[in-house]
């Protein structure tokens, strides 16, 4: 039988991992890539709950780890930097704020793209500009490459993916009212290996984590309802942002003085449901398809496992729509435990006045105890459904590739 052929739009994480499931079941893949080479960028991430076992399958946990930021917990501090309480990593059997396994999304991802190779073919600066689902295949037309056909299309991008919108125009994001503004900043000496948050009034939020090469991942996070703020030019957003913390304390200010030192990440935050995962040969993953926010703790699982999914029932159904069909029925259940996010997110974590934060500082103290940490309370409530799934094993023994190349790319 013919070899099946399959265009994955996305290089993050979901579709490389999709790759290399489907190369190892025999299937020829393309990855397409709008950037012009692999983004080596990007914050703090974990991986946990199933999504450990499938880099465990994989056999890329020891790379994972090899690589991981080595941040040793999460700590709430004041605006003056002083702690008020800690939750350190390890310290019970439930993965908490700080998971056993952080890394760097670009680490991830770069892990993931060269476990694929030489099978995979990466095109990398080109997107998709039109999909035509003849019935027996995906006529496919690119920006600048030539068109071509594929037996299968999938389309791993983020929530506001742009070639989503050419199979499912109608799809639409339900807002969070929370922006984040994502960047790397130089460690100085005030710095440790702790996730440190600090909430300040007004619905705001500044946090810094450590990472693996010696510099710091920052974050500032603000509650809005007005739109579109992240399709503005950054040089507007700069100034939001500037006008936004003028007034805060603690890591803020060398914050703003970083977004005038390199590219920064701004986005809404929000979640994408929607009835149908695919429209025949073409199919979502992914945050394009279920993204439940980055305050579900569930993304990289969803990505990770989702991927994993997919690749089963593609290998082993009958034929696309009944691929389609069994991954939806077993992800389903998966992602609505994902999304559903603990009553009043993201404005309980982000209080508008300082009364709120001094009620909020006072919970986390009480959290961070010697004995509800002994009992792994605040673990518990926080621990997302990441391990409520059962996976399916369709490869045989020994049949997995291994990693066989490097795929190289500018850091930020």
């Amino acid at each position: 039988m013919p070899t099946p052929s399959i265009l994955i739009s996305g290089a993050s994480i979901s579709g490389p991992a999709l790759a290399y499931w489907l190369n190892a079941a025999g299937w020829s893949t393309t990855v397409v890539e709008r950037f012009d080479g692999p983004r080596d960028a990007g914050q703090n991430i974990d991986i946990r709950g199933a999504s450990r076992e499938v880099v465990r399958r994989m056999g890329i946990e020891d790379a994972l780890f090899a690589t991981a930021t080595g941040e040793e917990g999460t700590e709430i501090v004041d605006d003056r930097g002083r702690t008020v309480a800690s939750f350190p990593k390890n310290a019970t059997a439930v993965d908490g704020a700080t998971a056993e396994l952080e890394i760097l999304r670009g680490e991830l991802s770069r892990v993931i793209c060269e476990s694929t190779l030489p099978a995979t073919e990466y095109v990398f600066g080109d997107q998709i500009t039109g999909l035509d689902d003849r019935g027996d295949r995906v006529e496919v037309t690119f920006r600048h490459a030539a068109p071509r056909s594929f037996d299968i299309v999938v389309i791993a991008e983020g929530l506001t993916s742009r070639t989503r919108s050419l199979v499912m125009p109608d799809a639409r994001i339900s807002h969070l009212d929370l922006y984040l503004a994502y960047l790397t900043i130089p460690r100085t000496a005030e710095d440790s290996d702790w996730w440190r948050w600090c909430n300040l009034p007004g619905r705001r939020s500044v946090t810094v984590r450590p990472d693996n090469f010696g510099t710091i991942r920052a974050t500032l996070a603000f509650m809005s309802n007005v739109r579109g703020l992240e399709d503005l030019d950054q040089r507007d957003q700069t100034a939001i942002l500037r006008k936004t913390f003028a007034d805060a304390g603690w890591a803020a200010p060398r914050i703003l003085d970083g977004l005038d030192d390199a590219p920064y990440y701004f986005d809404t935050v929000g979640q994408i449901r929607i009835p149908r995962w695919s429209r025949g040969r073409i199919g979502l993953v992914g945050d394009a398809a279920y993204c439940a926010a980055p305050l579900s703790g569930m993304g990289t699982s969803l990505a990770l496992v989702g991927a994993y999914v997919l690749a089963a029932e593609l290998a082993t159904a009958p034929d696309h729509a009944q691929a389609f069909d069994r991954f939806e029925r077993r992800m389903r259940p998966y992602v609505a435990g994902a999304q559903k996010l603990p009553p009043g997110t993201p404005g309980i974590a982000h209080p508008r006045t300082r009364a709120g934060i001094r009620t909020l500082r006072t919970l986390a103290k009480a959290a961070g105890s010697p004995l509800a940490q002994r009992f792994a309370l605040a673990d518990k409530m926080i621990s997302p459904p990441a391990d409520k799934i059962t996976l399916p094993d369709f490869l045989p023994a020994g049949s997995r590739p291994g990693t066989a190349g490097t795929i190289e790319g500018n850091r930020a």
